[in-house]
Formats: structure tokens, sequence, C-alpha cells
């Protein structure tokens, strides 16, 4: 049995190494392709907050998107003063993402004071409603710049890494890190005491009560944490893209999130990286096999984007019916079983059993 000490360092361990393995992976991939790299790092912030929210605590949201464009919007609300102000470089990223971290944790708490008074559907009523007003609240607010969003300061390759990285590759490191420095502190919380308690308060919040845990306090710390991960996501991709706008962070895309997540293992962060993956290079695979079939321009304009829903829908299907822990799961079991078949046998041989 391990401590919780042993857990933590397998964690970070585990964490270092993904980290270092995604960041050497960027000198081998193109420019598209650290491109991809960099919008999935994002939206693992996202995922990996989303599957903990729902898998450990049961709060469901249908508005994680919303969390998301707040990190973008207090991302660009504070880089564009500091650009005004001559700041440059890593200074200014680093405010912009401290901004992104301010509204975004402003927002989940506003909803996690909700989810500690709401339940099941009025919860997801409610982030559904926040997502479907977004449109209309970036109009209402001049600085959010309407339909058109507004856009972000582009953040170059520093001068001691020029002639060295691409911008592209920059950009992939930034979010990488961005998401290693989100991810890791939930992946403890999943592993520590802290989720513990959720999964007390998910089973039986007054059994909970009974054991001195504060359901309502776990809920709003929840979505707190889980706000400020999807906010760095946020923030970080409002760099990548250099424009926030309500219609990226739409309904559409908040319940693909939901459908990453249940595809990928809800309360598993590793499902997490199986549905950020799939979000960004499931739709770009999809695109580029319709393309290379040859139909007709009109076709293939009716076709994008609406074919790859269907195989999301079709997915999301399969994956309950064959593997309903997600795919993170079922890859995990094939992995164990292949280790269980090739372990050396500890039979004692029959000829010492015979003496």
């Amino acid at each position: 049995m391990t401590t919780p000490a042993q857990r933590r360092r397998a964690v970070l361990v585990r964490s270092a190494v993904c980290t270092l393995l995604a960041v050497g992976a960027t000198f081998v991939l193109d420019s598209y392709a650290n491109y991809q790299l960099a919008t999935i790092a994002a939206i693992f912030c996202a995922t990996a907050g989303l599957t903990l929210l729902v898998g450990l605590t049961g709060q469901l949201s249908l508005g994680h998107a919303v969390l998301m464009a707040a990190g973008g919007y207090g991302y660009a609300l504070t880089a564009a003063p500091l650009a005004d102000a001559g700041v440059e470089g890593v200074l200014r990223i680093l405010g912009g993402l401290l901004g992104a971290l301010v509204l975004a944790g402003a927002v989940g708490g506003l909803l996690g004071l909700a989810g500690a008074r709401l339940r099941g559907p009025y919860l997801a009523g409610l982030t559904l409603a926040l997502v479907i007003a977004l449109p209309a609240i970036s109009t209402q607010v001049p600085a959010l710049g309407g339909a058109q969003g507004v856009g972000v300061p582009f953040e170059g390759v520093p001068d001691a890494l020029g002639g060295v990285v691409s911008i592209e590759q920059w950009h992939a490191w930034m979010a990488v890190l961005a998401a290693a420095l989100a991810v890791t502190p939930l992946a403890l919380v999943r592993s520590g005491r802290s989720g513990l308690r959720m999964r007390a308060v998910h089973d039986d919040e007054t059994a909970a009560r009974l054991a001195g845990i504060s359901p309502a306090r776990v809920k709003t710390g929840a979505f707190v944490a889980v706000a400020l991960a999807a906010g760095l996501g946020g923030g970080v991709l409002a760099v990548v893209t250099q424009n926030v706008s309500p219609g990226a962070y739409d309904l559409a895309f908040s319940l693909l999130l939901l459908v990453a997540v249940v595809v990928g293992g809800l309360g598993s962060i590793g499902g997490a990286a199986v549905g950020a993956v799939l979000v960004v290079l499931l739709p770009w695979l999809i695109d580029t096999g319709v393309a290379a079939v040859g139909l007709p321009s009109e076709l293939e304009q009716r076709l994008s984007g609406n074919v790859a829903v269907l195989v999301f829908g079709a997915l999301l299907i399969a994956v309950t019916v064959v593997w309903p822990g997600g795919l993170s799961h079922a890859l995990g079991d094939r992995i164990r079983s292949l280790t269980t078949r090739f372990r050396p046998s500890r039979t004692v041989p029959q000829q010492l059993t015979e003496r």
C-alpha cells in the first residue's frame, strides 16, 4: 500500500516526464502540428478540470467553455494595457495569465457558490444558461468587443531563443508548461485527501456531513480549482489564436468538452488527455479525409463540421456500450493484461517440488 507522500511523488514524476516528452516532441513536429499541440494542451487544462468536477463531485457542467472564455478575456484585458505601457515578453505573458486566473477564478467561485445550493439538472441548467448568454453578455459589455471579440497582443519568440525555435514551437512550449501547471495540482487533489472528500460528497452528502465534511465547501472549492485550470487554458489559447470571441466558446464547444471527458473516462486525468486529443485531431482528420475524397465543393462545405459531430456522437455511444469506463480505462486494462501475460512466472519449478 502506497503512502500519500509516495503518491504525490509519483504524480510529480509523471507530470515532469510527460512535460519533457511533449516539449521534446516540438522539435520533430512541423509548424501546424505544433499549433495543434498547443491547442491540445490548452484544451487539456479544461478537460482535466471537467473530468474531476463531474467524475469526483458529480457536479454536471454544460457550460465549461465559459470558464475558458473567462480566462481568455482576462488575458486579453490584462495584456492589452500592459502592451500599451511598454511591457513586453515574459512579463506581459505572466501578467496576462494572472488576469486570466483572476477572472476565471471569480466566475468559478460564483458558480461554486451556486453549485453548493443547486443539484443535478438545476446546476446543469445554470451553466447551460450562462454559455448561451455569453454572446449577449459580450455585446452589452463594450470592453469584450461584441461578436468580433477582442484582439490579443502578439507574443513572439524571446530574443534568447531567436533562431532556435519557431513561433509555433514557442507557443507550444508555453501551452505545455501551462498545462503542467494547471493539471498537476488537479492530479494531486485527485490522489489526496481532497479527492477522498469529493468522492464522499458525491456518494452520500449526509454521510459526508456526519464524517465532518462540508459538502458546500467541497463543491465550491472544486469549482474554483477547475475554473483556475480552465482559465489558464483559455489564457494560453488566447495567446495562440491572438483573439478571444464568444463564438469560439459556444454551446457546441461546451458539449464537445463534456463528450470528450466521457469518452476518455470520467475522473481520469489520462482520459482527459485522450479527450483533448480527440477534440483537436478528430475533426481535422475527418475534414482531411472528406477533402481527399474529392466531393463537390458544395457538398464538402455542408459536410464540414457536421461529420465530426456525427462521429463524436457515434463514438460516445460505442464507448458507453463497449467500454463504460472510457478509453483510458480500456487502454489501461489492455496494458495490464499484456503485462500479466509477459510477466515471468513465479511458480516453483517442478524439480524443486519433487525434492
